[in-house]
C-alpha cells in the first residue's frame, strides 16, 4: 500500500500525489456502495495496479479533519481570502460575507488585500480597512501582483499548509498565483493530459504544490457563490470574532444582537461590520421561513 493525497479529480479519475509521483486512480467499488466519494485533498492509501503507466486504485480514505461543500474539498488548513483595494473597489459587505462563510466552515482565515500599487489615492481608506480587520484578529497581508510587493509574505502564509483561495472576480487571484508561479509545480503525466483533452477543465478542484513553501494551494472557481443555508440565525454571531468576544457581556442571555437594549455587541462592534451582521441575520431569518 502506498500513501498519498488526492490533488485532482476529473472524469471519475483521481490523481494521487505520493511524493515520488502522481498516480491516476479509480476508487474501489465498495466506496460507491457505501455512498462515499473521494475528494480533492483526501489522504488515501492506494495499491499500484500498473507501475509503468502510473495507475492505481484507492483502497482507503483516511479520516477527514474537515470538508468544504462548495467547492468539494477535504482537509483544508486555511483560506486565503483575496480582495482588491481598487479595480474593483473593495466591497466590505461582500468581504464580510466571505469571512463569515469561511468562519462557518471552521477554517482559519488570512485576508489578502491586493493591488496595493493603486493605494496612493486611497491610502488612508486602505489603512483604516487593514487596521479594522487586524484589530478584529484576522491576519492581513498586503500584496501587489504588478510590483511583487508581498510575494514573500504570501509564500510564508502558504508554508506547510493546504490553502483554499477565495475571492470575487477581478481581484487578482490568478495574478497572485502567477506571482509565485516559479514556485508552483504539479507533475501529472500524459494520462491526465489524455483525459483532459477536449474537456472543460475549470470546474474541478485542484491542489497545486508550492515547493518553496512546502504547501498546497487550491485553484478552483467554486467559491463564486456564497450562501448560508447551513447557518441558523442564532448561530450567525458565532462566525463574527468580535461577537464571540463580547456576547457574554450582553444584558440579556440569548441576545440576538440586532438592536436589543443593553447589547454589548452593538456598543463595541465596528458600525459597518455591525450593519453587515444585522443585514445577514435578517437575510438568514427570512430564508428559514420558506
Amino acid at each position: 500500500m502506498t500513501e498519498g493525497r488526492i490533488i485532482k479529480s476529473l472524469a471519475g479519475f483521481y490523481y494521487v500525489d505520493t511524493g515520488i509521483g502522481v498516480y491516476e486512480c479509480r476508487p474501489k467499488g465498495i466506496f460507491r456502495k457505501q455512498g462515499i466519494k473521494p475528494l480533492t485533498g483526501d489522504n488515501v492509501s492506494i495499491s499500484i495496479t500498473h507501475e509503468g503507466d502510473m495507475e492505481g486504485q484507492i483502497e482507503e480514505i483516511r479520516e477527514r479533519k474537515n470538508m468544504l461543500i462548495r467547492p468539494p474539498v477535504a482537509n483544508v488548513d486555511q483560506a486565503l481570502v483575496i480582495f482588491a483595494i481598487k479595480n474593483p473597489n473593495i466591497n466590505t459587505g461582500l468581504l464580510d460575507r466571505f469571512l463569515v462563510w469561511m468562519e462557518s466552515q471552521g477554517v482559519e482565515i488570512i485576508l489578502c488585500i491586493n493591488k496595493t500599487d493603486l493605494m496612493q489615492e486611497d491610502e488612508n481608506e486602505a489603512g483604516v480597512l487593514v487596521s479594522r480587520y487586524r484589530d478584529i484578529g484576522y491576519r492581513v497581508i498586503e500584496t501587489s501582483a504588478r510590483t511583487g510587493e508581498g510575494r514573500e509574505d504570501l509564500i510564508e502564509v502558504l508554508r506547510g499548509k493546504v490553502t483554499a483561495v477565495a475571492g470575487p472576480s477581478g481581484v487578482g487571484k490568478s495574478s497572485l498565483i502567477n506571482l509565485i508561479q516559479d514556485e508552483v509545480v504539479m507533475e501529472t503525466g500524459d494520462l491526465m493530459k489524455k483525459h483532459m483533452s477536449g474537456r472543460q477543465t475549470t470546474r474541478h478542484s485542484e491542489l497545486l504544490y508550492v515547493p518553496g513553501a512546502a504547501g498546497y494551494i487550491m485553484d478552483t472557481p467554486g467559491f463564486g457563490a456564497v450562501e448560508f443555508s447551513h447557518i441558523e440565525p442564532e448561530e450567525l454571531g458565532d462566525n463574527f470574532p468580535e461577537i464571540r468576544e463580547w456576547k457574554a457581556d450582553c444584558r440579556f442571555s440569548g441576545c440576538a444582537h440586532v438592536g436589543e437594549a443593553g447589547c454589548a455587541v452593538k456598543e463595541h462592534m465596528d458600525p459597518e461590520r455591525y450593519d453587515h451582521y444585522v443585514r445577514l441575520y435578517s437575510e438568514i431569518k427570512d430564508q428559514k421561513k420558506y
